[in-house]
């Protein structure tokens, strides 16, 4: 590492605008990474937003040095648009895969009073779901889950953010808000699922959280092994709820210090402190499960692809 003359200062981009969770994430990363890379390098954070975060994968990939002095955050499901989406020009296989800040659990929950209360009520009748846009989770999650196992969630979608969603659950507009992340429930509406103000139908990840050992994991209700494997490829994303990546062609040694370095922050007690008092979940996931995990969805068959692609791209 010292033979290639370690940068004095790195750069983390960012694909999102300033004030948003994955800006938030990043901005603490940066304030605490630096302590643990070789040399101690300061690391700047810079915001490149555009096409959900797109622009910057794009970037990286094509543009940004591959020196070691340069990595990123982009949205968790942005990995995977060469195979479901449009306008990427990228291979995700050929990132260097930093690690991910949380392993995200997202869950549909209902309104208590609307009458739903577990995922089979999702069968039984047209429930109306608050969504926020074409691309976000709160209206890919209900319309995949709708064309893959056949739930009847109806979107109701063009709410500005999640908050404006819940307010519309507590007006009685919509009954439902499905693509929910966990730690922002636990940390604004405990209270709601603790008296029933909120039910837990289900929990959308490949794994459960910790948390939540008795609402069911949407892996474990498929009925075929096809509907298994397309909903792994829908919900991959989640295990890099906070991803961070490197462009492709970094040197080998520089990426295993940034891992390196990333895992060591995850468990920095200054680090997790600040992100205790900023309410942000830590459940990291070290960059090597990345990259395999980005390499298992990519070598996914076609057919199942095709079906995966076709569920979100309904709900773009």
């Amino acid at each position: 590492m010292p033979a290639l003359g370690q940068p004095k200062v790195v750069e983390l981009y960012i694909g999102y605008s300033a004030g948003g969770g994955y800006d938030l994430y990043a901005r603490l990363l940066a304030r605490h990474i630096g302590r643990h890379l070789p040399d101690n390098p300061a690391v700047v954070p810079k915001s490149m937003p555009g096409a959900g975060s797109l622009t910057l994968a794009n970037w990286l990939y094509k543009a940004a040095p591959r020196d070691g002095s340069v990595f990123g955050t982009i949205g968790r499901a942005i990995a995977f648009d060469p195979l479901l989406g449009e306008g990427a020009q990228f291979k995700a296989t050929q990132f260097g895969w930093v690690g991910s800040a949380n392993d995200e659990v997202s869950v549909c929950a209902a309104w208590g009073k609307s009458g739903i209360a577990r995922f089979d009520d999702l069968y039984a009748r047209t429930v109306f779901v608050g969504g926020t846009g074409a691309t976000a989770d709160t209206d890919v999650f209900p319309r995949a889950l709708n064309s893959i196992l056949g739930t009847r969630m109806r979107l109701v979608t063009g709410y500005p953010g999640g908050n404006d969603i819940t307010l519309a659950m507590e007006r009685g507009e919509v009954e439902a808000r499905c693509g929910w992340s966990w730690s922002s429930i636990k940390t604004n509406h405990a209270r709601w699922v603790e008296d029933g103000t909120l039910k837990l139908l289900v929990q959308l990840a490949l794994e459960k959280h910790a948390d939540l050992p008795h609402v069911p994991l949407i892996m474990d209700l498929v009925k075929t092994p096809q509907q298994r494997e397309v909903l792994r490829v829908v919900f991959a994303g989640q295990v890099m709820g906070r991803p961070y990546l490197a462009p492709p062609g970094v040197p080998a040694e520089r990426l295993a210090a940034l891992r390196m370095a990333f895992m060591d922050t995850m468990r920095d007690p200054a680090f997790l402190a600040e992100a205790q008092k900023m309410k942000l979940e830590i459940r990291p996931v070290g960059g090597e499960a990345v990259q395999q995990l980005v390499a298992e969805v990519y070598a996914t068959p076609a057919e199942v692809v095709k079906k995966a692609a076709a569920a979100i791209k309904e709900s773009r």
